[in-house]
């Protein structure tokens, strides 16, 4: 027997013994899909523009969605998975991003003011002209990430990974720099970039 007519056989078995099965079938064999303003949100959804502030996404698969231009201030992406995603010129004033999960994604000119990024891991990550002043990237993940031009001023970098990060012409001054990681950054026309790396 094929897996997929195995799984509808168990199921319906299962709706028979459980009172109330049905619902029970039907939950199991429909995965709930979040709508907010017209953006059902499940992986590589368009929806440019869509007003999402205050939207609770926490732990949401958001790979590969286009929220270019999306209003996000204040949201929840807790550990959301953002891979790939395009977030270009998106207002993400002071969301709430702990340990997002966001490797390819593009945050060119995005507006991160405020936002809590700690622990995020954003692998090739292209965040040129993104404006992330007094973020919190603590310990955050930047590998290969492109961040020129980008304002880091006043962030929070602790312990904060940048390896191979292209840091030319961003501003990181007035950030707090207490044991980031910089090898082999490119860091041409840095303002505050540390001198001693």
């Amino acid at each position: 027997m094929r897996p997929a007519l195995l799984w509808a056989a168990l199921v319906a078995l299962g709706a028979q013994l459980v009172p109330g099965g049905s619902a029970l079938a039907q939950s199991a064999a429909e995965p709930e899909v979040t709508v907010i303003n017209g953006c059902h949100l499940w992986p590589y959804a368009q929806c440019p523009g869509v007003d999402l502030r205050h939207a609770n996404l926490v732990g949401k698969d958001l790979r590969g969605v286009d929220f270019t231009g999306a209003r996000l201030n204040r949201a929840n992406l807790r550990s959301a998975n953002l891979a790939g995603a395009r977030l270009d010129g998106a207002d993400l004033t002071a969301v709430r991003a702990y340990a997002v999960n966001a490797p390819g994604a593009s945050f060119k000119n995005a507006i991160l003011v405020g936002a809590d990024l700690e622990q995020g891991r954003f692998f090739r990550a292209d965040m040129s002209g993104a404006d992330l002043r007094s973020a919190n990237l603590e310990a955050a993940r930047m590998v290969l990430t492109n961040m020129v031009g980008a304002r880091l001023d006043n962030a929070d970098l602790q312990e904060t990974k940048f390896n191979g990060t292209n840091l030319k012409d961003a501003d990181l001054r007035g950030a707090v720099l207490r044991s980031p990681i910089f090898p082999e950054p490119n860091r041409g026309g840095c303002l505050g970039c540390p001198k001693d790396w």
